[in-house]
């Protein structure tokens, strides 16, 4: 049980107030009473306008299910259309605009690059994740599978030299591409040196050349005659050549080069929404603390490896003399954003005057916007941006009134911590399909704080099944990605942000690359992403920012958006319905489908429950190591639920399923010293009961969201088990 602590009209855990109290508000400048006063009115102003929002989402999606059930077998698209308007689900059209947000940082408005999103109630995730502005070449292409085992390739605990030589001439070839020399490649440069303020390459007859564009030259490290480190940009991101003729790799090298840099993750989503396991006042204290130690700068992680210690911190900035011979900086770190939760859950962590449990989404906003103004003081070791905003992430929202009640939160948090209109900066998801086909009325609402829109296939798709649910049978989730919906909407969210003038001002941004492990099916598949106009796109490791950064520096991102044609109006293509025109699948398709989504759904549940992982590289029934976190489950749970409601399995056979799949779960958990085995008593497993509360409970979740369900679960499970958290080491 909580202990609580009556703060006016609040009952604030003893937790989450002794923390706030002792570790938060100190150095702020502001009162302790003043602050809990202004929270305590903020939260009994805005919560009842929560409440009612929710509401509406229930209303309308009744009013969903009823139209199909009186339309069985008589579907037309305008009447349905029609009965959207009607019903306020299809917004009135709105006038074109253009935001108006001012102070985004440049790796928001001007730079292209990789996103990486992780867990923050992991430390050691988050400062990977934070340092994971720049990275090794060499050690993203010699440690994944971009680099085939052909000829001798293969990886092993030693350094294998062939392997390596593929290595340097894959970054080789990349340097060719991007920062060209005059007539000749960088594999034939025996010396690089500074003169006159220019790249000078000698080769070893003596002769030199330049980079064929010389205004790519942007710094170096050392002295000009011998420098350690040549600085490069290209479409704006950088490639930092190091020179060390008695490094290993660098002393078999002609020019002495032992590695390339590459900057990658821009920014980064600190993640306390959809990656973590946070149900009550303990959780989210874990999560605010570290947040606070990454706004301090102060955060660290320290991990044993073999017989040795390691501690990570921050890494500082890096700098350059520049081609005039001044200093120039640039940035050792992600842009970091944190992902608050939506307005659909409570949290115990804060009561309000009737003892109800509190929006989640009013605390996170608060709570990660105080944390945050620790950054803006101007001795902070790290500043996170340079134009001292606070990026806001804010998920799963419903249509444009649901996203102005999110700028009328971040405008009285604002009044709250005395800070300037519009320093709290917005990211949108467009994950719901009441805001993909509101769009732009959704930006208009927050046009003067908006820096980021995003698409996300997983929780997209997931609404669009159950928001269709009593539409008929869906179509096998391996098909979604093919169809017209879909490929509208995608479409649809970078052209609208090109059209409400998003380019210059705030990110345009896609999906997740889910399969951690397959690097060279990412780079061939993923330059899709810069290719549509999204000038940022999820990746799941640093690694993956690292590679995921050259497509990049193959594709001008603001030159394909200048090419997109923004009249378009796809909300027709994203009104379909992606069901199955009288579905023939044999038995065994049937079953191959409920077995991929019933393993899916309990190899994640039974570490949520049981351990408090909200993301993990799971194992799907092929073995393949898949990132998997609350998005992903949605998908599973909605599609097997439709295929139950609308009869093309039966309970008895789910059941049966997931019975089956929980052995096959357990089998490849076997290893972990911290699982717990779901098959040996079915009756008695939480984690398992979640699993499949999550598929015959499926209909009736709000919009299909997993959350109530796991995080009921959840707390069940720390009370029969006890806690085991995120920093476990299963992460």
């Amino acid at each position: 049980m909580h202990k609580y602590n009556k703060v006016n009209n609040l009952q604030v855990s003893q937790l989450l107030y002794d923390f706030v109290n002792s570790d938060v508000l100190p150095g702020l400048g502001m009162e302790q009473e003043k602050f809990w006063t202004s929270f305590d009115a903020l939260i009994h102003e805005l919560s009842p306008e929560n409440k009612q929002l929710l509401a509406e989402r229930t209303h309308l999606q009744e009013a969903i299910n009823n139209w199909h059930n009186e339309h069985k077998g008589k579907f037309h698209f305008d009447e349905y259309k029609l009965f959207l308007q009607e019903i306020g689900y299809l917004e009135p059209k709105v006038d074109d605009f253009t935001i108006s947000t001012k102070d985004v940082d440049s790796e928001v408005a001007r730079q292209a690059g990789p996103q990486l999103v992780v867990p923050v109630d992991n430390a050691r995730y988050a400062l990977n994740a934070a340092n994971a502005r720049w990275g090794s070449l060499y050690d993203a292409l010699y440690g994944t599978d971009v680099i085939n085992v052909e000829g001798g390739a293969e990886s092993g605990k030693g350094y294998n030299p062939v392997r390596g030589a593929k290595v340097i001439g894959f970054a080789k070839r990349f340097l060719d591409e991007t920062v060209a020399l005059v007539g000749t490649s960088h594999t034939n440069v025996a010396k690089y040196e500074i003169i006159d303020g220019k790249l000078s390459a000698t080769f070893s007859d003596g002769q030199t050349t330049g980079l064929q564009n010389t205004e790519k030259f942007s710094g170096y490290q050392g002295l000009p005659e011998a420098p350690t480190a040549i600085l490069l940009v290209n479409n704006r991101m950088h490639i930092e050549i190091q020179i060390d003729r008695n490094h290993p790799i660098g002393k078999n090298d002609l020019a002495g080069m032992k590695d390339v840099y590459l900057e990658a993750a821009l920014s980064t989503l600190m993640d306390c929404e959809d990656s973590i396991a946070a149900v009550d006042a303990e959780d989210k204290v874990h999560v605010y603390r570290n947040w606070l130690g990454l706004m301090k700068g102060d955060l660290t992680s320290s991990f044993e490896r073999g017989n040795n210690t390691f501690t990570r911190t921050l890494n500082p900035d890096r700098t350059y003399t520049s081609p005039n011979g001044e200093t120039v900086t640039l940035a050792g770190r992600s842009l970091m954003f944190v992902r608050n939760v939506g307005h659909l859950m409570t949290n115990n962590a804060i009561l309000d005057k009737d003892g109800e449990e509190v929006p989640e989404g009013i605390i996170d906003g608060v709570l990660t916007s105080l944390i945050a103004k620790h950054n803006l003081k101007e001795d902070v070791p790290f500043k996170n941006s340079d134009h001292n905003s606070i990026y806001i992430v804010k998920p799963k929202m419903h249509g444009s009134k649901e996203v102005a009640f999110a700028n009328k939160l971040f405008n009285r948090i604002e009044d709250i911590l005395d800070l300037p209109r519009n320093t709290l900066k917005i990211g949108v998801m467009d994950e719901e399909r009441r805001t993909s086909l509101n769009l732009k009325a959704c930006i208009k609402e927050v046009k003067e704080r908006i820096a980021f829109i995003n698409t996300g296939f997983l929780d997209r798709t997931g609404d669009e099944i159950h928001t269709s649910m009593e539409a008929g049978v869906m179509i096998r989730k391996s098909e979604m990605k093919k169809t017209t919906w879909l490929e509208a909407y995608e479409a649809s969210n970078v052209v609208v942000g090109i059209n409400c003038g998003l380019p210059g001002r705030a990110q345009i941004g896609k999906g997740m690359w889910a399969m951690p492990d397959l690097m060279s099916a990412m780079l061939e598949q993923k330059a899709a992403h810069p290719q549509a106009g999204a000038n940022t796109a999820w990746v799941p490791s640093p690694t993956a920012a690292i590679l995921h950064a050259l497509h990049y520096h193959q594709v001008d991102v603001g030159k394909v958006q200048r090419g997109i044609l923004t009249s378009q109006n796809l909300q027709d293509e994203i009104l379909q319905i992606p069901l199955a025109e009288n579905p023939n699948w044999s038995a065994e398709e049937i079953q191959q489908e409920l077995d991929n989504n019933a393993q899916g759904i309990l190899g994640y549940v039974v570490r949520w429950i049981d351990q408090g992982v909200g993301c993990s590289k799971v194992p799907d029934i092929n073995d393949i190591n898949l990132m998997e976190d609350r998005a992903t489950l949605r998908i599973s749970s909605q599609h097997i639920a439709n295929w139950l409601h609308q009869g093309v399995c039966s309970e008895e056979q789910v059941v049966a399923t997931m019975k089956r799949m929980a052995q096959i779960v357990d089998e490849q958990n076997a290893g972990d010293a911290l699982y717990r085995s779901m098959a040996s008593n079915f009756d008695e497993s939480v984690a398992f009961a979640a699993a499949c509360d999550l598929v015959f409970k499926g209909c009736d979740q709000p919009n299909g969201y997993t959350e109530p369900i796991l995080h009921s679960r959840r707390l069940e499970a720390k009370a029969k088990y006890g806690a085991v958290g995120a920093e476990s080491p299963v992460r």
